[in-house]
């Protein structure tokens, strides 16, 4: 695992909201992504997709399936994207619906520790994290986007140790707005692309700009962060 070098420069209803995705795919004109053919091959996961995307479930790919399903890859950065019902694209799709079915209770089974005061918890399992103050919920649970394999996000009770709102890695030179760093290289911060992009990150625990923002107000220095899971694929 390569650790980010550090530069010397240095509500709960919002959290669940940010799970819901549509079933219904909006479909609009094609993107650089989309350039590629459609294919007119059934895939493996054809009446998952379907059902997913809200689409008839026949299991037989048609030219609007496809098309829903390229708007669908498209958006969250699969590739190829030719609409074709693969298992990464099911993979996606199952996380999703994995996700949403958290509710308001992510941590149901108790695995994340509720004797530690505010703490931030990353269930790399479901690619999800949130924040409680013993067993209230504060706010999330959130999806996030965590380590590919071979740049796993590492698991076990850690701290924050070190804040910069405005980090730029020195291994990958790319912005990594409020970062907040919990273990070695590794940290919360905002990434600018979905966060069902596979594979994943290197190593950080990738957030949309809102909710990077608001683990910012609510998290400081010396505060707990648990990670355990296993994240899919790795």
């Amino acid at each position: 695992m390569r650790r980010a070098h550090i530069t010397r420069n240095g509500a709960v209803a919002a959290g669940v909201a940010a799970l819901v995705v549509p079933l219904t795919v909006v479909l609009g004109g094609a993107s650089p992504a989309q350039a590629a053919s459609c294919t007119t091959s059934t895939g493996p996961y054809q009446k998952q997709v379907e059902k997913f995307l809200g689409r008839p479930v026949d299991g037989k790919q048609s030219a609007t399936d496809c098309k829903a399903t390229r708007a669908f890859q498209s958006k969250h950065g699969i590739t190829p994207t030719i609409g074709y019902a693969g298992p990464i694209t099911w993979g996606v799709m199952d996380l999703m619906n994995k996700q949403k079915a958290a509710g308001k209770t992510p941590n149901k089974a108790g695995k994340c520790p509720t004797n530690k005061g505010r703490i931030a918890c990353v269930d790399l399992s479901r690619q999800l994290s949130w924040i409680q103050d013993g067993k209230k919920l504060v706010y999330g649970p959130v999806p996030v986007r965590t380590g590919r394999d071979g740049y796993e996000t590492r698991t076990g009770l850690k701290k924050i140790y070190w804040r910069n709102k405005n980090h730029v890695s020195t291994i990958y030179d790319v912005p990594m707005p409020y970062s907040q760093f919990f273990d070695g290289g590794q940290a919360f911060h905002q990434a600018n692309l979905s966060m069902w992009n596979p594979p994943g990150s290197h190593g950080c625990v990738n957030m949309t700009k809102t909710v990077a923002a608001k683990y910012w107000s609510l998290l400081k220095n010396g505060d707990d962060v648990y990670v355990y899971g296993r994240k899919p694929g790795t």
